[in-house]
């Protein structure tokens, strides 16, 4: 009849129009994040093309989100430390609806993966964790306008640049003072890979309590590593327990190096804590399963990974981020391996 109201058009029929299922349009205009681009553009051509009977795609806070996967670069074996940060990432992904992208192994490390990202298919974002590459590297990602958080910068983040570490200084001056206030003053450090934002600062959290006990530091009670493994510490810890005055206590960048300083001090029948203490940092499964379980420094792993997700979210809303340089507390976990120093 002549003037009748047209039949509002339905999600069924825009579904039809396209060739898309019906679930996937209800994606599309409920502003869901998991629909590649060309299929965003399909149905709202098509809601167009309905005219104004058609639902009407959503809008309001989140509906302007860029689409997309997020890749998660981690380009280390994901054991203990990175496995646990690279499933919490994972899992907070999910939770917003989007899928995740990884690129992780010991091989990309030289890869040039960052050019590249901006113009890869249906990626909107990324997380990276210890990235290898320079400051000015992650200034040209951002300056080409792609959105992407570091987990434990391996080196000073750009001050516009989000990253989300630890309390890498705050956490080595905790425990280095629970070492001096047994009564330690000759201290082996067992530092991290001379390069690393987190070796420097917690190299610089053990001086600290050290010089607050008026003890200065000694160039020949420090041994850095290429890399933090227990082989590493525990070559590193033989070289500081066969000096003439061997130290009473010994620090190590993280649990597997202390877990390697325990095989040193094992190797010259030394016991632990009564002739030597052992303090690591992380708290990794493996700190609780030396005998003795080792002190040692828990990170915020998980939350580490749940914050960077949060905070590509916001970024990927369109919204304001101030907070871009979240340092998260560390806590001191006191176990068997540190004791009063020996007479």
């Amino acid at each position: 009849m002549a003037g009748a109201r047209r039949a509002r058009a339905t999600v069924r029929d825009v579904a039809a129009e396209t060739g898309l299922s019906i679930a996937t349009v209800s994606r599309v205009l409920n502003g869901g994040a998991n629909v590649a681009p060309h299929t965003r553009e399909l149905v709202l051509r098509a809601v167009g093309k309905l005219g104004d009977q058609a639902p009407r795609p959503r809008t309001g806070p989140g509906a302007d989100a860029v689409p997309g996967a997020v890749y998660v670069r981690c380009p280390y074996v994901l054991t203990d430390y990175f496995g646990l940060i690279v499933s919490s990432v994972g899992e907070t992904i999910e939770l917003h609806g989007r899928q995740m992208v990884l690129g992780a192994g010991e091989a990309g490390q030289g890869a040039a993966v960052l050019p590249g990202l901006p113009d890869r298919p249906g990626v909107a974002g990324a997380i990276l964790i210890l990235p290898p590459e320079r400051g000015d590297e992650l200034v040209r990602l951002r300056d080409r306008g792609f959105p992407f958080v570091v987990i434990d910068p391996s080196t000073p983040a750009p001050k516009d640049v989000p990253a989300v570490s630890a309390a890498h200084f705050a956490g080595a001056r905790a425990l280095m003072a629970h070492v001096v206030g047994l009564g330690h003053r000759r201290v082996g450090i067992i530092g991290g890979p001379v390069a690393w934002l987190s070796s420097e600062a917690r190299l610089a959290g053990y001086t600290a309590s050290l010089a607050d006990a008026g003890v200065l530091p000694e160039p020949g009670l420090l041994r850095s590593v290429p890399e933090p493994t227990i082989e590493h510490g525990q070559r590193a810890a033989g070289e500081l327990l066969d000096l003439p005055e061997r130290p009473t206590a010994l620090v190590a960048f993280n649990d597997k190096m202390a877990v390697g300083a325990l095989r040193a001090a094992a190797e010259r029948g030394l016991s632990v804590p009564g002739d030597l203490s052992v303090a690591g940092f992380d708290d990794i499964d493996v700190s609780r399963a030396t005998s003795p379980p080792l002190t040692t420094v828990r990170q915020p792993l998980q939350e580490m990974g749940r914050m960077a997700v949060t905070l590509l979210m916001r970024l990927l809303s369109r919204h304001a981020v101030e907070a871009l340089h979240v340092s998260l507390a560390t806590e001191l976990i006191v176990r068997g391996s540190t004791g009063p120093a020996p007479r």
